[in-house]
């Protein structure tokens, strides 16, 4: 009988995974963490049958019918077997009402993200809609618009899945993306007194994801207000009639054929007087979206480290299936080394990611000082940003572990990859989210020192002998990232400024990635956890931490002449 490969296996989400219980016995109250160990047990097992379900579900995609047999223009989408089942158990579970219902006072957010950390890695990126709906209801809640709060706010956190709305996010224009002062969608009021204060929208919104969600916020500008951001404001829209089709104004031209996140209904949608009521204003809608991003970002970076943890846990178990040359690859030195390296960035992302989800659970709940909020503020671009390049870099690599299953759609494999890039291009590119970082070290004269005092806070308690090695990395990597911002701050010369911010701006997230995890691992030492977070640690300090380099645009230029 002829050989045939073993195919990869997921293993429990939960037992399995090397680094969120040691986390969360760390971080969490005792009583706390007891609570939840079972219902974290319980998603833990249902992963590995949604992964399952996931990998018989593949070839299936949303459609579009824009008409229906007799002409009518209905712009119905279908979706996904596997995504009508992710709705029932994103509400069921509460994986956005968690952080509002806010049980756990400042700990709500790390309750939230750990459920969908081990669940939404096999739910065909199901956490888009779910990311928009958690930023809108903090927007909502945040604009103080008691009126949309009422309205909106109980269904987006609602657990019963027929009551549960998702919401949508439409800034995206054929004008650009991250530019999006040069929207020109305008809001022309109703004059509807059934409709008092509302406007009507005409526009076009080039990438609309989550098409199917009950509700939106976008962007659009008043009629008569100047260019610029500060002239939009910031619109909210229900999307749906009663009987479930799509409200009057609203007309799909057509879905997204994307490289990846297929599964998610991403369209180009054509708005033509929809009606739409203001939110906060009639003006600033991009400061008033600033609530929206920090939490779909946070998302992001969660979305960045499931993914890697996923590409990881597959790969280390083919290694111990799949035999080559007399051995199996898990046997092999150099093959054990590479999947070490993906296994230590996977664990630095998570620390970096859980860190900013402390701080946010923090703020909501109050208790938050200055500093903390400032370190947010940093953080949040940055945690983006870090963990978007890293889930791309090790999904690459998971790939070439399966040789070339890793590369054949009908092992379920590329879509690790295929999916993974949209982080890094999602909420702002890395060069966008770099310059973000450099504005705010720049004007807010408290923000490096916060990251310093932080990394500062998470060095204190890595004094085991074993993370030497990673201490003096972290350490020679932020003086040089301070050198960096001395050096800009006195700079005469924009261009060399500009071109070495996202060497800058990772050199952050990387070394403060090393710093927790450092961190994590001495006390993971001092609680009997074992010694292999320590490992992980120096690992990632081998990995490289510093990414500064020496930039001149004038070189840059003559390269791309």
């Amino acid at each position: 009988m002829g050989f045939f490969q073993d195919p990869p296996r997921l293993g429990h989400a939960y037992r399995e995974d090397p680094i969120l219980a040691d986390w969360l016995a760390r971080r969490l109250p005792h009583d706390m963490l007891r609570e939840l160990s079972p219902a974290l047990d319980e998603l833990g097992a249902e992963a590995v049958v949604l992964h399952e379900a996931q990998l018989a579900d593949r070839e299936n995609e949303p459609r579009h019918t824009p008409w229906d047999a007799w002409g009518n223009r209905v712009d119905r989408i279908e979706l996904t077997p596997l995504w009508q089942r992710a709705r029932v158990l994103a509400a069921e579970r509460g994986l956005v009402a968690l952080a509002y219902e806010r049980r756990h006072g400042e700990h709500s957010r790390v309750h939230q993200f750990a459920l969908n950390y081990l669940v939404q890695a096999s739910l065909d990126v199901y956490s888009c809609p779910l990311a928009m709906t958690d930023g809108a209801a903090r927007t909502l809640l945040d604009s103080k618009n008691a009126a949309l709060i009422a309205r909106a706010v109980p269904r987006l956190t609602a657990r019963d899945p027929l009551a549960m709305w998702t919401s949508g996010q439409w800034m995206t224009e054929r004008t650009g993306g991250s530019d999006v002062g040069l929207t020109e969608t305008v809001a022309r009021p109703a004059h509807d007194p059934a409709w008092p204060g509302a406007y009507r929208l005409t526009g076009t919104k080039w990438f609309t994801s989550a098409t199917t969600s009950e509700m939106a916020l976008t962007l659009a500008r008043p009629e008569g207000n100047g260019p610029g951001g500060r002239g939009l404001a910031l619109f909210y829209v229900e999307t749906r009639r009663e009987d479930g089709g799509l409200a009057p104004g609203l007309v799909v031209n057509r879905l997204k054929d994307k490289l990846g996140t297929r599964k998610v209904p991403t369209a180009e949608l054509a708005l033509d007087g929809v009606l739409a009521h203001p939110v906060a204003g009639l003006d600033d809608g991009v400061r008033n979206i600033s609530s929206m991003l920090n939490v779909t970002r946070t998302w992001n970076a969660a979305g960045a480290t499931w993914g890697m943890r996923r590409a990881v846990a597959l790969a280390k178990d083919y290694a111990r299936r799949r035999v080559q040359f007399g051995a199996s690859l898990a046997q092999k030195p150099l093959h054990v080394e590479t999947l070490a390296g993906l296994e230590a960035e996977a664990e630095g992302a998570f620390c970096l990611t859980f860190r900013v989800i402390e701080l946010l659970g923090r703020i909501e709940a109050g208790i938050a000082t200055d500093e903390e909020r400032m370190l947010f503020r940093l953080l949040t671009p940055i945690a983006k940003l870090t963990t978007g390049k890293q889930a791309v870099a090790v999904a690459s690599e998971a790939l070439e572990c399966f040789g070339g299953a890793g590369y054949v759609e009908d092992t379920g494999l590329p879509l690790l990859l295929r999916d993974s890039q949209v982080l890094s291009i999602w909420e702002g590119t890395t060069n966008v989210l770099s310059l973000d970082v450099l504005r705010v070290v720049l004007k807010e004269p408290g923000a490096l020192a916060a990251f310093e005092a932080e990394v500062g806070r998470a060095l204190a308690s890595a004094d085991d002998a074993s993370l030497v090695a990673p201490v003096a990395a972290v350490r020679s990597s932020l003086a040089h990232a301070r050198a960096f911002a001395g050096a800009a701050s006195a700079s005469a010369d924009p261009a060399r400024l500009e071109a070495g911010a996202r060497g800058f701006a990772l050199t952050l997230g990387r070394a403060l990635e090393a710093a927790l995890l450092a961190e994590h691992a001495s006390e993971c030492l001092a609680l009997g956890r074992g010694p292999r977070a320590a490992a992980a640690a120096r690992r990632l300090a081998r990995n490289g931490l510093d990414l500064i380099a020496q930039t001149d645009p004038a070189d840059a230029e003559l390269l791309l002449s």
